[in-house]
């Protein structure tokens, strides 16, 4: 039987493994769970289930994969109950700060020697996202990175790209080589067939004007295909 509103139980009354804040403040942050962390952003549960309980029914929708949740909206959080747009609000920018801080600490070289450094300078940018962006890395001739520059953005299953946008940057910013990156938000690494087709109108032009296209990154989840690593430029 639920107890009355007047009636809810306190966080003072809850047993210590689920008061969250009392435990930060004996044993540290890295004492909590990822459950005890979502708990504290969304400060209490409800008269039925408290807030370390709601947080636990949360993770265990997403297989416990934080990742997961990041990426969900307002309204998707609000569907569990004992959570309205003010806890679903503060979850996201809990989350969003988590995703901000990896970004700056982030070691990145300003110069690309290989896939790898691509993938590290524009990772970031790709991260949680939903639709579908492409971007370029401008260069010069040492290949130290003079910009990075958000072409276009899309919709889940591609995103227009004009090539007259693509040079016209490089051209202003006197890049001699190019990097180019798009990302897959359905996860799937494998270059479709229009990918395969861009890139080798773009490299064209790009000889045509002296620039090279040194590669074409394509995004999904945490990795990435190479379109020079994989002999394709």
């Amino acid at each position: 039987m639920s107890l009355p509103y007047e009636q809810k139980i306190t966080i003072k009354a809850w047993a210590e493994e689920d008061r969250p804040r009392e435990k930060l403040l004996a044993l540290g942050r890295r004492s909590l769970s990822d459950a005890e962390l979502i708990a504290i952003l969304i400060g209490s549960g409800s008269t039925t289930e408290s807030a370390v309980d709601l947080s636990k029914r949360i993770l265990h929708t997403y297989q416990n994969n934080l990742a997961s949740i990041a990426k969900l909206s307002v309204q998707e959080l609000c569907k569990f109950k004992g959570i309205g747009e003010a806890k679903a609000i503060s979850i996201i920018a809990g989350l969003e700060l988590g995703r901000r801080r990896k970004e700056t600490e982030t070691v990145i070289t300003d110069k690309i020697t290989c896939s790898k450094d691509g993938f590290n300078i524009l990772a970031p940018y790709f991260s949680d996202l939903l639709h579908e962006e492409f971007w370029i890395l401008l260069l010069n001739r040492t290949n130290k990175v003079m910009n990075k520059i958000l072409i276009s953005k899309g919709g889940i299953s591609g995103t227009v790209v004009d090539s007259k946008i693509i040079f016209k940057a490089a051209l202003e910013h006197n890049a001699v080589n190019l990097v180019l990156a798009h990302n897959h938000p359905s996860g799937n690494l494998k270059p479709s067939q229009q990918d395969l087709s861009l890139t080798k109108k773009l490299a064209a032009a790009g000889e045509l004007l002296d620039i090279k296209i040194l590669d074409h990154l394509v995004f999904a989840g945490k990795g990435y295909f190479s379109f020079a690593d994989e002999g394709y430029l």
